[in-house]
C-alpha cells in the first residue's frame, strides 16, 4: 500500500494486451518509461522499477506480452514490437506524460525488445536500459543513451553485455549528445533475484536522472519483497497450527530406505530420456499447452511413476485424506499467491490458463505421491536431508535435460527456485504425515504455479 501512495495507478486494457500505468499523482509533462518483462515474466514482476521511477517523478507504463500472465493471444514472431507499439501509444495519451522525452527499460527477453524499438525510433527514445540483456543490433549510435545491467552470478548475460557494450562503442558518459554509454554490474543477483535489487532499481533511476535531469528527489526503496516473504511465513506458520487437526492416519506401509533412496536416484534418467523420445515425434518446448512447463510436468511424471514402482507403493486415497489435502492447497494458495498478485506474479488464471490447471496437476501428481510416500514417518533430522536430496536431484535431472534438449534453456534460469518450492513442500508433509493429502495439495499447488507462470502455446 506503502509503495502507491501518491501515486496514480491505472489498469487498462488495448488491443487485447493488458496494461498497467504508474505516475506521480498531479504531475504534469514528466518524462515516460515503457517497462517491459522477460520470458515466463508479467507486468507484476518488473513492479520493483516502475514504483522507484514512479517515485522518482518518472509516468512508467508496463504490459504483458502476448501469451504471457493475463495476455491470452498467442506468441507470433512481430508480438513484441506489435505490444510494445500499443504501450507506447497508451504511454504518450496519459495528460501526465511529455511525449518528447521517453525511455524504455527491459528484462532480458524484454531488453531485446526495448533496444529494438530505440534502434528502430532513435529520436523517439532519449535512453534505454537493458537488464540481463540478450542481443539486439546496437551501433554507436543508437540506441541513444544505453546502459546494461547483469547480475554478478549470471555469467552468460554478463558476457552478452560486454559485448553489447563493445559493439555500441564502450563507456561513454556523453548523455546530452545521447552517445551515453554503461554497463553495471549487481552485486549477488542472478537473473530473477536481479528484479527485485535496490542497486539494480537505484542505477535505472541514476542513468534516467542523468538523461532527463534530475527528477523529484525521491527516498522511496522498494521494500515489497520482503513484506511478502513474511505473509508467506504467517500462512505457514499457520498451516502448522492448524495441521495436527487435519492430520489424516494411513495405512500405507513405509518404503524399505533402499528403494526409496534408489527410486529417487534412477527417476530423473527415466524422465529425461521420456522426453528425448517425446522431442523426437513432437515440438517438446509446447507439450500440455505451455511452452516449457508442459515439459517440466511430463518430466515431474515420469519421474514420479518411476519412483513409485521402485518403492512397489501405491497409496489409496480416502475421502478425509482428499479434502485435508484440498485444504492445503487453499492455505499454500492463499500464502503464496494472494499477495503475489500485486507484488511479482500474474496468480489469477484467465480462463484458457484455468483450463490447463487439471492437465498439468495430473501429469505432476505421480512426482508428489512418491515424494509423500518416501517421507512418510521420519524424523527432522531425515526429513532435512530428504530435502536436500530431492533438491539435489530436481536440479541435477534439470540440467542433464538441459544438456540433451537444449531447446528447453529456459528452465537453466529456474534451478535456485526447487529448492525453495521443495522446501515448503517438505514442510507440509512433516506436518500432515500421509502421502495422499500432501500429494493432492502439493501438486494442485504446483499445477496451478506452473499454469501461471510459463507462456501459453496457443
Amino acid at each position: 500500500m506503502s509503495a502507491r501512495a501518491g501515486l496514480v495507478v491505472h489498469q487498462m486494457e488495448r488491443e487485447g494486451v493488458p496494461l498497467l500505468y504508474l505516475a506521480p499523482k498531479k504531475a504534469l509533462k514528466v518524462p515516460g518509461v515503457l517497462v517491459a518483462h522477460g520470458y515466463a515474466g508479467s507486468k507484476q514482476l518488473m513492479l520493483g522499477y516502475a514504483h522507484v521511477l514512479a517515485h522518482a517523478g518518472y509516468a512508467v507504463m508496463l504490459w504483458d506480452f502476448d501469451s504471457h500472465a493475463a495476455n491470452h493471444k498467442p506468441l507470433q514472431r512481430n508480438s513484441l514490437s506489435a505490444n510494445l507499439e500499443v504501450a507506447y501509444a497508451a504511454l504518450v495519451a496519459q495528460p501526465e506524460v511529455d511525449a518528447s522525452r521517453l525511455a524504455t527499460l527491459g528484462h532480458s527477453m524484454g531488453s531485446g525488445a526495448v533496444m529494438t524499438a530505440a534502434i528502430d525510433n532513435d529520436n523517439r527514445y532519449d535512453a534505454t536500459v537493458a537488464i540481463s540483456p540478450t542481443s539486439a543490433y546496437v551501433t554507436t549510435k543508437a540506441p541513444r543513451n544505453l546502459q546494461l545491467q547483469a547480475g554478478s552470478w549470471e555469467s552468460r548475460f554478463i558476457a552478452n553485455a560486454q559485448r553489447l557494450l563493445k559493439q555500441a562503442g564502450g563507456e561513454n558518459k556523453n548523455l546530452v549528445d545521447g552517445k551515453g554509454r554503461e554497463f553495471v554490474v549487481i552485486p549477488n543477483a542472478e537473473h530473477i533475484t536481479i528484479l527485485f535489487n535496490n542497486q539494480s532499481h537505484q542505477a535505472a533511476k541514476n542513468w534516467l536522472n542523468a538523461t532527463f535531469g534530475v527528477q523529484r528527489q525521491s527516498n522511496y526503496v522498494d521494500r515489497r519483497m520482503f513484506w511478502y516473504a513474511l505473509h508467506l511465513l504467517a500462512w505457514l506458520a499457520v498451516l502448522g497450527a492448524v495441521a495436527p487437526n487435519l492430520a489424516v492416519s494411513s495405512a500405507t506401509p513405509k518404503a524399505r530406505n533402499l528403494q526409496r533412496s534408489f527410486g529417487l536416484l534412477i527417476a530423473p534418467f527415466v524422465a529425461t530420456c521420456v522426453l528425448m523420445l517425446l522431442s523426437r515425434v513432437s515440438d517438446i518446448e509446447s507439450l500440455g499447452g505451455v511452452l516449457v512447463g508442459g515439459a517440466i510436468a511430463i518430466w515431474f511424471g515420469v519421474a514420479g511413476i518411476a519412483w513409485l514402482i521402485v518403492m512397489s507403493q501405491l497409496p489409496i486415497p480416502t475421502l478425509r485424506a482428499t479434502f485435508v489435502g484440498i485444504a492445503l492447497f487453499l492455505v499454500l494458495w492463499i500464502g503464496f499467491g494472494v499477495m503475489a498478485q500485486v507484488v511479482w506474479l500474474q496468480w489469477w488464471l484467465i480462463p484458457l490458463r484455468l483450463a490447463l490447471f487439471p492437465l498439468l496437476v495430473l501429469a505432476c501428481l505421480p512426482w508428489f505421491l512418491a515424494s509423500g510416500v518416501a517421507q512418510q514417518n521420519l524424523g527432522l533430522g531425515k526429513r532435512i536431508l530428504w530435502w536436500f536430496g530431492q533438491s539435489t536431484v530436481l536440479v541435477g535431472g534439470f540440467i542433464l535435460v538441459l544438456y540433451l534438449l537444449p531447446q528447453l534453456g529456459f528452465i537453466s534460469l529456474l534451478l535456485p527456485v526447487f529448492p525453495i518450492m521443495m522446501a515448503i513442500f517438505s514442510f507440509a508433509a512433516s506436518l500432515l504425515n500421509e502421502p495422499v493429502s500432501y500429494a493432492i495439495g502439493s501438486t494442485m499447488f504446483f499445477g496451478w504455479t506452473l499454469a501461471a507462470t510459463f507462456p501459453l502455446a496457443r
